[in-house]
């Protein structure tokens, strides 16, 4: 193998590393970080955490949306309970659904709306904003990959 070759080798596989060392999406809440799955797309936020049966204690799912606007978030499929917390532009928590059970009524599921605009939504599992003592105002801190 050439000097060229070999620089090149080492090069590539350094990349792979890099990529594969969990330098994933997360956010800070709460003094708390959590790497989380990011919803940017219509598909990917109505796909959310459906059909999943558990989530790592320190897992969660954000979703962006384009705009900050009223939002509703249901349990359509999703077999894990979790805390929705709705955050503004400014991500400061404007509004909190808590402990809300998992659905399997499909289209009969009840939405759990904000009580004030949001543009980013935050899944933790059901627990986690007590546990933190979240209250309306808390921050939300976006490491890389978030807008």
């Amino acid at each position: 193998m050439s000097k060229t070759s070999a620089v090149l080798l080492a090069c590539l596989l350094g990349l792979a590393a890099c990529a594969g060392s969990g330098g994933g999406s997360w956010v800070e809440v709460g003094g708390q970080r959590f790497a989380v799955e990011v919803a940017k797309t219509e598909e990917e936020r109505a796909r959310g955490l459906m059909f999943r049966d558990d989530m790592p204690a320190d897992r969660g799912m954000v979703f962006v949306h384009d705009s900050e606007d009223l939002q509703a978030y249901w349990m359509k499929n999703t077999k894990i309970p979790l805390d929705i917390l709705y955050f503004d532009s400014k991500r400061r928590l404007v509004s909190q659904q808590r402990n809300v059970p998992p659905c399997s009524a499909g289209d009969r599921c009840p939405p759990y709306p904000s009580e004030a605009p949001a543009r980013y939504v935050l899944e933790l599992n059901a627990g986690q904003a007590e546990r933190l003592k979240l209250e309306n105002g808390a921050e939300m801190k976006f490491g890389p990959g978030i807008e």
